[in-house]
């Protein structure tokens, strides 16, 4: 997705306003994981989001405080306006993702977000295969069970259980996976499994 006046070849922005730097990051590298196309702002304040040229973002992920203390600005860009929330608050006329969930959960509630959920011009770009493995790579049946397991949100003992193995080959089949993936976390290994088919988002 361009924003307006934007050339087609400029990667796409997002804002991160949030005053607390650890959320802001944690929400950074996990946009910067499902979209790859995305450069990802972080942003402290809302006077740091008007110096930075609000009309060069194509969506803000906004702390709820800096969203009610900016309401009139926020609801008159609604379709942009994705609210940082800690529990299940419910904003009426935007989005909300819950910060106070697991990784798999934000990942899960970004890519319905990007399913175009987030109304009928808010959906946000996504790329035809975010995850590419490594040429000539490919991940054993083994492992794609294991990746399978892992984005339905299973603990590595758990995975042990159900595959009747050590929890010790988990754990080699997840470092085994990470490395053929060049993943950083976990959030990648979500995002692969729903970009290849292996598990459907409505799953997680």
């Amino acid at each position: 997705m361009n924003m307006p006046g934007m050339p087609h070849n400029m990667r796409v922005r997002f804002a991160v306003i949030d005053s607390n730097i650890l959320t802001g990051i944690g929400l950074q590298e996990i946009l910067e994981d499902i979209i790859p196309v995305a450069e990802v702002v972080l942003l402290r304040s809302f006077d740091e989001l008007v110096e930075a040229q609000t009309e060069m973002f194509a969506h803000f992920f906004v702390s709820s405080r800096i969203y009610f203390e900016h309401a009139q600005y926020f609801r008159n860009h609604s379709t942009r306006s994705i609210v940082l929330v800690n529990g299940d608050l419910n904003i009426s006329g935007v989005k909300t993702i819950n910060v106070c969930q697991s990784e798999q959960n934000v990942v899960r509630d970004i890519l319905a977000l990007q399913r175009g959920q987030h109304g009928p011009h808010g959906a946000m770009p996504m790329p035809p295969m975010v995850m590419k493995q490594k040429s000539g790579v490919e991940l054993s049946a083994r492992e794609v069970e294991v990746a399978v397991l892992l984005s339905k949100g299973f603990i590595n003992k758990e995975i042990a259980d159900r595959m009747d193995i050590k929890e010790s080959t988990v754990i080699s089949h997840r470092k085994n996976i990470m490395e053929k993936l060049k993943a950083r976390s976990l959030a990648d290994i979500i995002v692969y499994s729903v970009m290849n088919g292996l598990v459907d988002a409505s799953e997680l």
